[in-house]
This record gives C-alpha cells, sequence and structure tokens, in this order.
C-alpha cells in the first residue's frame, strides 16, 4: 500500500468510495470522468504502479481483474452490444494514476482502435 495513491486510500476506505463490487483482492467503482455511458474501474487493493510491474506472482489477480470486468459489463448490461477494458501504462500510455487499474467502457460505439 502507497499512502499516497489515490486508490490505495479508496482500499483503505480512507476515502470514502461506493462500489460496484468488492472482495478481499480487488475493488470496482464508477469513473468520475466518465468517457462513456458505462465507465467504471476495476483496481487491484495491492499496490501495483502499473501494468508493467506485474509478475508471475500476479497471474491470478490479473486474472481475476479481468474475470470480475466482464462479470461487471454483464451486470451493467453492456455485454451484448460491447464495450472496451483499457489499461493505461505509464505517462506515454496515458496512465493518470499510478496504480493498475482497468477501465470499462461501454454504452454506446466506440472508436475503432486498430484491433
Amino acid at each position: 500500500m502507497s499512502e499516497d495513491c489515490i486508490f490505495c486510500q479508496i482500499a483503505a476506505k480512507t476515502i470514502p468510495k461506493e462500489f460496484l463490487f468488492e472482495n478481499e483482492r480487488i475493488m470496482a467503482f464508477d469513473d468520475i470522468h466518465k468517457d462513456a455511458p458505462t465507465h467504471f474501474l476495476v483496481v487491484p487493493k495491492k499496490h501495483l504502479a502499473s501494468l508493467a510491474e506485474t509478475t508471475v506472482a500476479d497471474q491470478a489477480l490479473l486474472g481475476e481483474l479481468v474475470t470480475t470486468a466482464a462479470a461487471l459489463a454483464h451486470e451493467a448490461g453492456v455485454d451484448t452490444t460491447g464495450y472496451r477494458v483499457v489499461i493505461n501504462t505509464r505517462k506515454h500510455g496515458g496512465q493518470l494514476i499510478p496504480h493498475l487499474h482497468l477501465h470499462v467502457m461501454g454504452g454506446r460505439q466506440m472508436g475503432n482502435s486498430h484491433g
């Protein structure tokens, strides 16, 4: 846990936040800067500065983040029309908060991104 990290503070509940999902390893909540009608974050409680800092030891956690994103997209009703999952990594990847997190966005037509 990093004391100056906003996501670590949310995990420690020193910053109140309404969760869409929470267990002992991860949490999910609405993004405050929505880029789509449905836009939430799936965040590990373990402080990992970015995807680049993960190791083989984090495989189960990474899998849980992705499957939770899919389950919450289903609950939000965007799984049938489609949604986007994004992990921004470090400065050039567009990461603003230095704590690994997945953006899940849906509810509108997303632009193409070479994929």
